[in-house]
């Protein structure tokens, strides 16, 4: 067993379960990216056969925040961007064509095209950054042989390739997308399947998240401690966004592991 010391005390653990988007990269510097360009060629498409649609539109589609320029600078935690799979999000464009006028053929495809060109740019730029204090955190759960995984609502090869960029793929002995199981977050199937091949009681794990969904899949597998990561320095917001976590931390610079010695 670790110990796992937060602002609010310590908890013992037997591992950590991280989520991705938002928690290990900040989620802007990937998703950002992503949903401006899908975004974009998406009512370039759509212009192209005399469909015009009002950028005031796109908050509600994706669950996003945009300048006035029309690129995003946020999200929605508990939105589709943050909790959807990509086949959701795939299906939210699709619908929105359709419902412009598009037979479900054209909405697919056009979508469909989207995504390979929104694809091909992720490949081309590898837009991400890691949260403050994550590598120091991580450095020292790896010098304590503490067991990591992550569980992401992201498929498992799309997952695999972020952290890969990101240079921390290492660190993971686990990399759980919500394409292994039958139900992905705020379910507790990640977990489950996380600790089944770590070999620990899910009683015995932390899960980080930035979403709600996180907490209440931690909740639901019965993890000793939910902790919720927030950007947010106002209190109120933070608790607003993430109520069900055990507590909130802004950094993982207020983190700490250490071995417990039996």
């Amino acid at each position: 067993m670790y110990k796992l010391t937060t602002p609010q005390g310590s908890h013992s653990v037997s591992a950590i379960l991280f989520d991705k988007d938002g928690t290990l990269l900040q989620f802007v510097s990937l998703w950002g990216s992503w949903g401006d360009c899908l975004l974009n060629q998406f009512t370039e498409n759509l212009e192209q056969r005399g469909i015009t649609i009002p950028v005031e539109h796109f908050p509600t589609w994706l669950g996003t925040v945009h300048n006035r320029q029309g690129n995003i600078t946020d999200y929605d935690r508990n939105g589709p961007l943050a909790m959807g799979t990509m086949e959701d999000l795939y299906a939210i464009l699709s619908w929105q064509s359709y419902r412009l006028g598009l037979s479900w053929a054209e909405s697919m495809e056009l979508v469909h095209r989207c995504r390979q060109n929104a694809e091909a740019m992720m490949e081309e730029r590898q837009p991400v950054l890691p949260l403050p204090g994550l590598l120091s955190f991580l450095d020292e759960c790896k010098s304590h042989g503490v067991p990591l995984a992550v569980v992401t609502a992201d498929e498992t090869g799309a997952a695999e390739k972020h952290l890969g960029w990101l240079g921390i793929r290492q660190y993971f002995s686990e990399v759980i997308g919500t394409d292994q199981v039958t139900q992905g977050k705020p379910f507790p199937d990640m977990v489950k399947l996380a600790c089944q091949r770590l070999a620990v009681d899910p009683s015995t794990v932390a899960v980080i998240g930035d979403t709600n969904g996180d907490m209440r899949m931690a909740k639901m597998a019965h993890a000793t401690v939910a902790i919720g990561i927030s950007a947010t320095s106002d209190v109120n917001t933070a608790l607003n966004i993430l109520p069900d976590a055990d507590f909130i931390i802004h950094s993982f610079v207020e983190l700490g592991i250490e071995g417990i010695h039996q």
